[in-house]
């Protein structure tokens, strides 16, 4: 019997291992990205610049509107290159070059929009035009470049410039790093350029381009891999065996996701131990996660295929904030109650006995009994406990909470699967995967919690077991809910002021 099932799960592994293979190319900078490069070319009477745009599929999948001028739901040729003039228009608007505090005028040539396959059955797509101006370069002059062109988008950003017959000084390069946003440098998709203005002079000294840091780090490989194969079920054929591998790298993809840092279990560790968290108090966050990231995840699907104006990584933001606000208003709670229990003195299973000093001493208690108006049954404790009227209450509402806060901002790709399979027809499968997804970020969570269940009792037995020598870790129990709490609180503030910076 142990020989089959070791089987089993050989095969179940290969067959994973096999599906994980050659994963498909995925957009290098995330789904939501619009990239964009700016070459400008510096002639004595002219200034001529190539502008490019590389859009993601999820930006891609908001403008389909707009290009789908009939809505049958089909892009002609007619209607991209409709779209190109309007698109190249915008962008020669964004993009500012004035000479000596003279505004150029582009004239806009050669506008294309090209439709290229992406993740999940998604599309993405390229935007390029050729712009041009006349401008009086011969002596001294100096030209200030600001790219504004869809300035709310996260994305690659460049600028390059190249002189023609002129003397040029300036700090931007001659050529781009990333080949025309064609072949990205893996050394810098962690750190992005995002340089979106420039000083340039003719004939002396420039100043150099203003970057930032870009985008953050990729996955790890294996759920890059996870995720490609994913978004490859999602479009193609369809089998019992497929749909159920793709269920399976789901649940792996989402526990994966919940590994790395985030998602709330710091906050979790913090509130487990300031409350005495139990078995079924993991479970319940687990199951909170669950249902919290795939409601998240429909609700900003459905907000992003309906609206064309939403930048779906500013709502994501806005997301992180209401979850940062949620952590912190748990931890207020917390901290609260952890106060309120301070001051109390604890006046029952608390005795003056000769030759006992009013030392605690444990009893046996039978049946039920009250404590401050609510009533619970005991078998077996020590002396001197205390409740709060309400702490259980707040327990409840804090464990959603902190399931609210891990689960509330949906992972982006689990938006990429469940848009294409909404686009492919395909939406009860995409459903499912983001179900599956949400699994296993609750399966993740949940571990956790059970891990710190368990020390929390190991330590706790630790010290009945060693008596009056552990005075201080007593002293530092009766703190740890006001430190804790405390805690919970700096965290969801550092959440929320790093989702609005």
């Amino acid at each position: 019997m142990r020989i089959r099932r070791l089987l089993t799960v050989l095969a179940v592994t290969a067959a994973a291992v096999a599906f994980l293979a050659t994963p498909a190319q995925a957009h290098p900078l995330g789904n939501f990205s619009i990239n964009q490069y700016a070459g400008l070319t510096l002639s004595p009477s002219r200034v001529d610049v190539l502008a490019l745009a590389d859009i993601a599929e999820i930006p891609t999948l908001q403008d389909r509107p707009q290009i789908d001028i009939d809505g049958n739901g089909q892009l002609s040729p007619a209607e991209t290159a409709a779209y190109a003039v309007s698109e190249c228009g915008r962008y020669a608007t964004g993009l500012s070059v004035t000479v000596d505090d003279n505004r150029l005028n582009w004239t806009v040539t050669a506008p294309t929009y090209q439709i290229r396959p992406g993740a999940g059955g998604l599309a993405t797509s390229r935007l390029s035009c050729r712009l041009s101006a006349p401008a009086a370069l011969t002596s001294r002059a100096t030209l200030r470049v600001t790219n504004d062109y869809r300035a709310g988008r996260v994305g690659w950003r460049e600028l390059t410039a190249t002189a023609d017959g002129v003397r040029l000084n300036s700090a931007l390069p001659a050529t781009s790093v990333s080949h025309e946003l064609t072949d990205y440098p893996r050394d810098l998709l962690s750190s992005a350029p995002d340089v979106r203005s420039a000083v340039i002079r003719t004939g002396e000294s420039g100043t150099a381009a203003t970057a930032k840091p870009g985008l953050s780090g990729a996955a790890p490989d294996w759920l890059a891999a996870a995720q490609s194969r994913i978004e490859s079920a999602v479009g193609g054929r369809l089998t019992p065996v497929v749909v159920a591998l793709a269920f399976l790298l789901a649940l792996l993809l989402g526990a994966g996701h919940a590994a790395l840092p985030g998602h709330g279990k710091t906050v979790m560790a913090a509130y487990f131990a300031g409350r005495k968290g139990r078995v079924r108090d993991a479970l319940a966050v687990g199951g909170t996660v669950t249902l919290a990231h795939t409601g998240g995840v429909l609700a900003v699907g459905l907000l992003l295929t309906t609206s064309t104006a939403l930048a779906g990584e500013q709502l994501l933001s806005w997301l992180a904030a209401a979850s940062g606000l949620l952590v912190t208003t748990v931890g207020i709670g917390m901290l609260v109650t952890a106060l309120r229990n301070r001051r109390r003195q604890p006046s029952h299973h608390e005795h003056e006995l000769s030759g006992h000093r009013g030392h605690g001493h444990s009893h046996r208690l039978r049946g039920r009994h009250r404590h401050d108006g609510h009533s619970h049954g005991h078998d077996q404790h020590g002396g001197g406990h205390f409740h709060s009227p309400g702490e259980h209450g707040h327990g409840r509402l804090g464990l959603a909470g902190i399931g609210l806060a891990g689960g509330l901002v949906p992972s982006p790709s689990a938006l990429v699967v469940l848009l294409g399979a909404i686009g492919l027809g395909r939406t009860m499968l995409g459903v499912l995967l983001v179900l599956a997804y949400g699994i296993g970020m609750a399966g993740t969570l949940t571990a956790v919690g059970l891990l710190l269940v368990v020390a929390r009792r190991r330590l706790g037995g630790f010290a009945a077991r060693a008596g009056r020598t552990t005075r201080l870790l007593s002293r530092l129990a009766a703190g740890a809910p006001t430190a804790t709490a405390t805690l919970v609180v700096l965290v969801g503030l550092g959440m929320g002021l790093r989702a609005v910076s």
